[in-house]
């Protein structure tokens, strides 16, 4: 039976909606830790294990940790960047004078991690939310950098940040990692999804630590999010319990037009090696704001499952979009059809 994930936020975040996100095929959901703690979403949580108790179901619970995903630090309020306009990037840890002082400056101001300031250079890339903003290193500074606007919209805090081409190491886990590895056997986790999974010793020490916790039994799973946990694959593998192919940051690491061949191939490796995988990032993007698919999404989650995925993950669909339980019931539906058509493959002695 396939899992079918919806991710928890604002949208779904009461017990009706819930109820019937379950009741239309959700099996479990995910909770994106990179802006909020367990302890923090324990009102969100007791409404979901009520939901899931009316709907008759055990959920899944599957938990997104910060680990070493670079994103933007928080902002007073969301910025619209606007093509051709030029936005202040700064050093999160430079001090808070400094701080204010850039924000009484009027413009978009957006603070960044210390690495990712100190690797930044000019005429460099800069992606920001999964690639839908792009801008353009035009100066650098001591503590700020100058970046033209070449790809504009609406940014909020948090959100992710990738400098295209050059290569940033921050640490395996963070310290809220730690604490929520802490809480995760209370709260009723089932798995921990790894971010940025770039090196077998990356899942081997959030398997010290969930160990060390007393969460040894928690799944782990392994988010492929660029070429370098792709590299690693087969070193991976053995060290991980399932893998995630997240294709939002994955399609941020190379052109989108490899992105498909980059997900057959992990797909394939899992399938050798008898590894349970899912696939996650825009499989019903559209339905943010629609109230029905388009067809080249249900074909998207399909394909997915008639390669072997054993799960199906949609986010901002559920988590801030306009019809979460119609997300789900599109979602579950088509992966259905993809599991029967798989099936049948398997017993007519075909191939996927």
């Amino acid at each position: 039976m396939i899992d079918i994930y919806g991710t928890l936020g604002p949208s779904c975040n009461s017990q009706d909606v819930l109820r019937e996100m379950f009741c239309s095929g959700m099996t479990g959901i995910r909770l994106n830790l990179s802006h909020i703690s367990l302890r923090e979403s324990e009102r969100q949580l007791d409404i979901f294990y009520t939901a899931a108790l009316h709907a008759g179901v055990e959920p899944l619970l599957l938990i997104d940790m910060q680990g070493p995903e670079l994103r933007i630090g928080r902002l007073q309020a969301p910025l619209m960047l606007c093509e051709g306009q030029t936005a202040v990037l700064f050093d999160e840890e430079m001090g808070e004078d400094e701080i204010l002082s850039l924000r009484r400056q009027g413009g978009a101001a957006i603070p960044i991690p210390k690495v990712v300031y100190e690797a930044l250079d000019v005429g460099e890339d800069i992606l920001l939310d999964d690639g839908r903003l792009l801008l353009r290193v035009s100066e650098k500074s001591s503590g700020r950098v100058g970046a033209r606007i070449e790809r504009g919209g609406m940014l909020s805090g948090r959100k992710s940040i990738k400098v295209i081409g050059v290569d940033i190491h921050p640490p395996t886990m963070t310290a809220a990692d730690r604490m929520n590895i802490r809480d995760a056997v209370r709260f009723g986790v089932t798995g921990i999804m790894q971010p940025f999974v770039r090196s077998r010793e990356d899942l081997i020490a959030v398997k010290k630590e969930l160990e060390d916790k007393g969460a040894g039994d928690l799944q782990l799973v392994a988010k492929i999010e660029n070429r370098e946990g792709m590299a690693q694959l087969d070193s991976l593998l053995p060290v991980c319990d399932a893998v995630c192919i997240a294709r939002g940051d994955l399609g941020n690491d190379m052109q989108l037009w490899e992105l498909p061949a980059a997900q057959k191939k992990i797909a394939a490796a899992c399938r050798a090696s008898g590894r349970y995988f899912m696939v996650a990032t825009q499989m019903l993007a559209s339905m943010e704001n629609r109230a029905v698919p388009t067809r080249a999404e249900v074909n998207d989650i399909f394909n997915t499952v008639a390669d072997g995925a054993s799960g199906v993950m949609v986010t901002g669909e559920t988590a801030v979009g306009k019809y979460p339980v119609d997300v789900i019931r599109f979602l579950a539906a088509t992966a259905r059809e993809g599991e029967k058509y798989r099936t049948i493959c398997h017993q007519n002695g075909g191939s996927i």
